[in-house]
């Protein structure tokens, strides 16, 4: 198989990341710039995930009728004009908040599809053979977290000057690029035949009765709830506690990203050595420690610090676990099964945005900080109990698929 198809596969993602991870931080400021409250910041933040939960197993279906490059370019192509409309309707004074909700609602009706395509389309590429396709994923997780790691920046170095609602043109002009990408340079694959479990929940069913997955799904929910939660204060931090200075929010999603691009170089080598469960217990653990630090008003540089040690260790749990349940599940059944994962992975976040934003200011940053610690702490030792538990059964025969 030639390695352009997934040079460009993954050159489209970097493209369209860099892009979404600049609307992560140019969304909520544009937000707290024009009405300077982060209850409301954080309720646009709840709704553009909210389709994810709502319609992220249904979606599946969506995935296995049009085929992973096809569903991709869908998405590429709707979102241009929806992310276009913010800026525009906001120069023209045409854009109230239930308005902006609307189109918030919109573009995240196409998050769950695209993710569970771009899962889906590696093994079409690559083939089935494990160590293969998970070399593909470290590449586009890689690719991923680089774009992650320059989208904040960008963003916070831009904002001062064109303002946040205009840095939405770039988002929506990196849809373009990554369309024309997937159109010109991946080819069309071989789709694999219907699933032999039928209906929308097929997926959620498989997920939920897998002897392995099944029993950490709770956790991820809890955990999902409270990256939410921190995802949501990281702006508002930077918003009231350093003058208003967009450089410094994008360098905190910055140190995100760096942390996650570094952690990504790791799992490709230790995934090999050690055991997938018992490298994501590990690594969950070790991610929730650092976090015990931002209570404790640091300069934006210390915040930085705990950010990058922390999301280190997220794609050493995020690589194994999505390794191990790929494995595990049969071909015709991975888009509903990804978008299953999807839909429970972010059932949370929407709750997670909107409680933090009504905590922020009865509480301050420094009490919401602490909370995300310790329910992550707490979580993460949940996790890991169930994962070294049940560990030695990710090893065992895949499942068999019954009408």
């Amino acid at each position: 198989m030639s390695k352009r198809p997934i040079t460009a596969l993954v050159a489209a993602e970097i493209v369209s990341i860099l892009g979404s991870r600049m609307t992560y931080l140019a969304l909520p400021w544009f937000v707290l710039v024009t009405t300077g409250s982060p209850a409301k910041m954080t309720i646009v933040l709840a709704v553009e995930i909210l389709p994810v939960a709502l319609f992220g197993i249904p979606s599946g279906m969506v995935v296995e009728r049009l085929g992973a490059r096809t569903t991709m370019l869908v998405c590429d192509a709707a979102r241009v004009p929806l992310l276009a409309f913010l800026p525009l309707l906001h120069s023209a004074g045409l854009l109230s908040f239930p308005l902006l909700l609307a189109l918030v609602f919109l573009l995240g009706c196409f998050m769950a599809p695209y993710f569970a395509a771009q899962r889906v389309i590696l093994p079409e590429l690559v083939g089935e053979d494990e160590t293969t396709i998970a070399q593909a994923n470290s590449v586009v997780e890689g690719g991923t977290a680089f774009a992650g790691l320059a989208g904040p920046a960008l963003a916070g170095v831009l904002i001062p000057f064109i303002g946040a609602a205009n840095v939405l043109y770039v988002d929506a002009a990196t849809y373009v690029v990554a369309f024309a990408l997937l159109a010109g340079f991946v080819p069309k694959t071989k789709r694999a035949v219907g699933s032999a479990q039928k209906g929308v929940l097929a997926g959620i069913r498989f997920l939920l009765g897998d002897r392995v997955i099944g029993p950490l799904s709770g956790t991820v929910i809890v955990l999902n709830f409270l990256a939410a939660g921190l995802s949501a204060t990281l702006p508002f931090y930077a918003y009231e506690g350093f003058s208003g200075d967009s450089k410094v929010a994008g360098l905190f999603f910055t140190a995100i990203g760096a942390g996650a691009l570094v952690g990504s170089i790791a799992a490709v080598v230790l995934v090999k050595r050690i055991a997938p469960l018992r490298l994501a217990s590990i690594a969950i653990v070790a991610m929730s420690l650092p976090l015990w630090l931002l209570p404790l008003d640091l300069p934006a540089w210390g915040v930085m610090a705990v950010l990058f040690t922390a999301l280190l260790f997220a794609p050493l749990v995020n690589g194994p676990v999505i390794g191990t349940l790929t494995a595990r599940t049969p071909p015709e059944l991975r888009p509903k099964m990804m978008t299953a994962l999807i839909s429970l992975s972010t059932l949370s976040a929407p709750a997670g945005f909107v409680v933090a934003g009504q905590l922020l200011e009865p509480w301050g940053v420094g009490r919401v900080f602490a909370a995300i610690a310790i329910g992550m702490t707490a979580t993460a030792l949940v996790f890991a109990a169930i994962a070294l538990r049940l560990g030695g059964e990710a090893t065992a025969e895949t499942p068999a698929v019954t009408a």
